[in-house]
């Protein structure tokens, strides 16, 4: 939380009778500057009190009254709030010595004690391209291993491919009758999609091929050779493919196994399911009966004896637990595999699993163009790559655009610098929105300088870097991160920076930290986004105003403000790198 909503809430804690963070999350702004920047609701204590809120606002107010809180020069009652007002050149004088003083690591913490949490996220299935509709695990997992780190955590980035299930088994059937290798040499992944979607077809007219698919995938568990040599080609292709557009992205996992790595681990699994009296035969499975919990059944083994995805998450997440002891495991999955984590965490209950409650399942919603569905199965699938390629050559349009209107020759890191606005736009675009929603992607909107988008952001704090370069003050030349940089912090005239659009700057930057920790409780990268966005408002309210100038000729004004917008640009820096998004150095 701010430093100035806590000193509020501890002074407020004991009026009240609550705990400082109970207060503490009660307390919000108000909709207008001059009724201040806090304000705490007594709507809760109205029914305790026995008593009218205004009432009970001004009592408290009253109570406060003449109370020395620093930062807080006035509290008062207005209407059913206890507001507080922060003074401007105070917050400034607490944030930006902070804040340049530290540098990259502003707004980080270890809070999370090098605790070891497994984020399972992308995790792309074998065999099927890497399209648009994997984006949306692979960047909201990324960025929460980026909040994790920042928190002081240890996350572990788990890729978790689909590489076992009957799906081999259909690809197996359809390469005795179809199967080319010099093919799937030549063509990759995109010879498999298309045997996968043949198979899919023919089995339309021929529904006995499902049984075959299930015969070749029991033969595959059962170690047969042929299979095996061809599940494992099939599996390099793929990942050749999904590591291409992980490079694109900028993306790496600690961990890549799939879930073939559990095959000789789903026995001990089955058998002590077993021994505890939890399985029962239905008719075409061996299933765990979770009725009594609305749950229906959760299906553990075919008829064959085949595993089934269940299975192999119970043996991974088992082995997740012998390996991190973790405090969170978090599962990076589409809401509609919602059923599915609930079934796993009641299983793991009924094991004896006390660490069961610890496991997270992290919904989001789709990712979609505008009337267009999208199914590997019938072969309308976006790729991701080429959404990446396409923005990449769209920001590189814009870059050589601007250039030409400006007279300017097109900068030396063209291609770098289109790759990281194009690549910056399409993650942004995603984690701007609360996951659980779906995305509708529209390029006109994900590439804008303006607005609520990446290249906005991007650009705000390229600008900020590029107008402080101009400046030949030691304020903008020492480097951030350095006790210089602090002490020429503390030294400025914040009385320069009283004003309102420049406390609500301030208040906001000192926020970036609070919505890293909201973010991380409620692995909602959003959270952090927002607070970027504001950000960059709210400096912009200030860099717009044509009595508002940086470099003047007023050394202390100077100076005061090129602390405020360096601080701006290293909060900017350093959100944006937690949810994996670089900052050219310019546009």
């Amino acid at each position: 939380m701010t430093r100035f909503r806590r000193l509020f809430a501890e002074h407020l804690a004991p009026l009240v009778g609550s705990d400082v963070d109970s207060v503490a999350e009660q307390i919000g702004a108000p909709p207008k500057p001059d009724m201040g920047q806090l304000a705490f609701p007594c709507f809760p204590l109205a029914k305790e009190r026995r008593s009218a809120p205004p009432k009970i606002a001004a009592e408290l107010a009253e109570q406060l009254a003449g109370t020395e809180i620093p930062g807080i020069v006035a509290i008062k009652a207005v209407g059913p709030y206890v507001n507080a007002f922060v003074d401007g050149a105070a917050a400034a004088r607490a944030v930006l010595p902070e804040v340049l003083g530290r540098g990259a690591a502003f707004g980080t913490h270890d809070g999370g004690g090098g605790a070891q949490v497994p984020v399972d996220f992308s995790s792309p299935n074998i065999a099927k391209p890497f399209g648009i509709h994997h984006l949306r695990s692979t960047v909201i997992g990324h960025a929460l291993v980026g909040l994790l780190t920042a928190s002081g955590y240890r996350p572990v980035g788990i890729n978790h491919l689909g590489d076992w299930g009957t799906q081999f088994g259909q690809l197996l059937a359809i390469w005795e009758k179809k199967g080319d290798e010099e093919r799937l040499t030549a063509e990759g992944i995109d010879y498999l999609l298309a045997l996968y979607i043949e198979f899919n077809e023919l089995k339309k007219d021929d529904p006995s091929l499902q049984d075959v698919a299930r015969d070749r995938f029991k033969k595959l568990e059962d170690g047969d050779p042929e299979c095996r040599r061809l599940w494992k080609l099939f599996r390099d292709v793929s990942l050749a493919e999904f590591e291409r557009v992980y490079a694109l992205l900028g993306i790496r996992f600690d961990d890549t196994r799939g879930e073939s790595f559990y095959e000789d681990r789903m026995g001990a699994v089955l058998d002590e399911l077993e021994s505890k009296g939890l399985l029962k035969e239905s008719d075409d499975a061996t299933v765990v009966d979770l009725e009594e919990y609305e749950l229906g059944v959760a299906l553990v083994k075919k008829r064959d004896g085949s595993t089934l995805y269940l299975t192999r998450d119970l043996a991974a997440a088992q082995f997740r637990w012998d390996s991190y002891d973790f405090p969170r495991a978090l599962y990076v999955v589409g809401a509609a595999q919602a059923l599915h984590f609930a079934q796993m965490k009641k299983v793991l209950e009924l094991m004896g699993r006390t660490w069961h409650d610890r496991v997270d399942h992290i919904p989001f919603g789709m990712m979609r163009f505008a009337d267009r569905k999208m199914a590997t199965r019938s072969g309308d699938i976006i790729l991701l790559e080429d959404v990446l390629t396409e923005a990449i050559a769209l920001a590189k349009e814009t870059i050589v655009a601007g250039a030409n209107e400006k007279g300017r020759e097109n900068p030396d890191d063209l291609d770098e610098l289109a790759h990281a606005i194009g690549v910056g736009a399409v993650v942004f675009n995603d984690l701007k929105n609360r996951r659980t929603r779906d995305v509708v992607f529209d390029w006109k909107q994900v590439l804008s300088f303006e607005g609520e988008t990446g290249p906005y952001l991007q650009y705000t704090a390229a600008r900020i870097g590029s107008m402080v370069a101009k400046a030949e003050r030691a304020m903008s030349t020492v480097a951030v991160g350095t006790d210089e940089a602090r002490t020429l912090a503390e030294g400025i005239d914040a009385a320069q920076l009283a004003g309102q659009d420049e406390l609500r700057l301030v208040l906001a930057i000192d926020g970036l930290r609070e919505s890293l920790d909201r973010a991380v409780t409620a692995a909602e990268p959003s959270l952090v986004a927002d607070k970027l966005l504001e950000i960059a408002a709210r400096f912009s309210t200030l860099y717009s105003n044509r009595d508002w100038k940086v470099l003047s000729d007023d050394e202390a004004t100077t100076d005061a403000r090129l602390a405020l917008a360096r601080a701006t640009r290293q909060a900017l820096v350093n959100g944006l790198d937690w949810l994996g998004i670089p900052v050219p150095a310019r546009m």
